[in-house]
């Protein structure tokens, strides 16, 4: 490296993301040599909740985002369950998975049209030959595949509204299932809306059948699949993919983790979740354990920063700090190490054999996160048909309880960017204490004590800096390939 002093650059706003998010970078020569990056919003939702009557969280914690409501709604009725072991009829589960997958789902096409690709109709890359499709296609605002993209999603909201009422910040998830059912016509009604929903992604997105995506099995599929297809996104995808080396940039810890998603989603009248939990360190499948997640507030501008402490312990009190704090998000850690969550999580965990043979190839890069997302793209509305079709009208949709008890629960779900947790805490029949850790709090944390980046952070260092840019777009890739909610963040 050069002896010249890096010169610091802050990057962002970042547009089309939810929320503020500003990087400070170091940048040496044409690399960047040190991110540190900035959740700029504090709302105190942790702390508005304290004091409240528990069932408060089910109004009260899905207001922390506009995007992830569902999720968050989700994950407050699993914590709220926990206190009192509710378990929820089959019908229940089963209709709290389908709303969270056509949020997620929503979310997944959402950023892949939206917040994504359009980077890619850039004049920046005028000289590619890929460019005047991915015009046509991705321009914000204005490209073919955006709109029609708008009208899928559009859709999916009307299983929203046939399940969960309205969207966002539906009350129809509980503790005990669902406060609404529905009847044998409405089920038909949502097997034509996914029927429809299936028929855009296979004509627009991929140009094949959702089974033939979710078959891909590693690279020489992938490439294969490349040659062959020239008309649809996913085929432009690869193109451009292939073109800017997308596999090479925005590579972290290779440590993954993922909470399991969808109980009951095989066995209606199970608990197991139908994608296992689990984390990836090391190159190995290991165990998720809860016990072991910790917060560190060394460099956020919040309260309890001389000691890591379960999240249990936690609080969330701003403290301005001059010097060393610069975010306002905690720093979540695993047994002390900074772990990455997602999509890419997920079905590394569940032993989908492309993004294994993509991680193992290439490890965690913006190439392999959006291919695990487009994954799921694939695999969801297939999850969602199934789910549908073992809805019974007739049987209950909801376990009644009385008050719930005082104690300690966690609250853990999937939402589209990753693994949620609640921890809820109950005294004299109000909430005492109430911490979250959402998605991008993991993705974007900060340093902790130890001086050790968060995944993003550390994504970041070496990513490449074209002359005369000021907010690189190597970075911007990287970034979005993380799909930040960053209201989420820090709540």
């Amino acid at each position: 490296m050069s002896d010249t002093p890096p010169v610091r650059r802050i990057a962002g706003p970042f547009n089309r993301i939810e929320g503020d998010l500003e990087v400070l970078l170091d940048i040496a020569g044409d690399r960047v040599h040190e991110a540190r990056v900035n959740a700029t919003l504090f709302r105190g939702i942790e702390r508005i909740l304290e004091g409240r009557a528990p069932m408060d969280a089910l109004v009260i914690a899905p207001r922390i985002c506009g995007i992830c409501s569902v999720s968050q709604s989700r994950a407050a009725a699993l914590a709220l369950a926990g206190l009192s072991r509710i378990n929820p009829p089959a019908n229940g589960r089963l209709a709290s998975n389908i709303i969270l997958a056509t949020e997620n789902l929503a979310d997944l096409i959402t950023h892949f049209y939206l917040f994504f690709m359009p980077d890619f109709a850039r004049p920046d890359y005028a000289h590619h030959r890929w460019h005047g499709q991915a015009l046509r296609r991705f321009a914000a605002g204005r490209g073919q595949a955006v709109a029609a993209a708008l009208r899928t999603r559009t859709e999916l909201l009307h299983v929203m509204g046939i399940l969960a009422g309205h969207w966002p910040h539906t009350l129809a998830i509980q503790p005990g299932g669902v406060s609404r059912g529905v009847d044998a016509e409405a089920c038909q009604r949502l097997s034509g809306i996914l029927a429809s929903v299936r028929a855009d992604l296979e004509n627009n997105l991929f140009g094949a059948s959702l089974e033939t995506v979710v078959e891909l099995a590693d690279g020489p599929a992938l490439h294969a699949w490349r040659q062959q297809d020239g008309t649809s996104d996913f085929g432009l995808f690869l193109d451009i993919a292939e073109t800017l080396e997308l596999s090479t940039l925005g590579r972290a810890y290779d440590q993954f983790l993922t909470c399991g998603a969808w109980p009951g989603g095989r066995d209606p009248h199970s608990t197991a979740p139908l994608w296992p939990a689990g984390i990836v360190a090391d190159g190995a499948v290991l165990p998720f354990t809860p016990q072991a997640i910790t917060e560190d507030h060394a460099f956020a501008h919040l309260r309890d920063h001389e000691r890591v402490h379960p999240p249990s312990e936690g609080t969330t009190v701003p403290h301005l700090r001059d010097g060393t704090a610069y975010t306002w998000c905690k720093a979540p850690r695993l047994d002390g190490r900074p772990f990455e969550t997602g999509a890419i999580a997920r079905q590394l965990v569940r032993g989908q054999p492309l993004i294994r043979a993509l991680v193992a190839r290439e490890g965690g890069t913006v190439f392999s996160r959006v291919m695990a997302r487009l994954i799921e793209l694939a695999t969801l509305p297939l999850l969602m048909e199934r789910w549908v079709r073992a809805l019974e009208p007739g049987a209950p949709w909801h376990t009644p309880h009385g008050p719930l008890a005082d104690g300690q629960s966690t609250g853990f779900t999937e939402a589209a960017r990753g693994t949620l947790g609640h921890w809820l805490r109950v005294e004299n029949g109000h909430i005492a204490g109430y911490q979250i850790i959402a998605p991008t709090t993991w993705n974007f944390s900060p340093r902790d004590a130890a001086g050790v980046p968060g995944p993003l952070e550390r994504a970041l260092e070496g990513a490449p800096v074209r002359p005369g840019e000021h907010t690189p777009l190597s970075v911007q890739h990287i970034v979005r390939s993380f799909d930040p909610c960053m209201a989420c963040t820090v709540h």
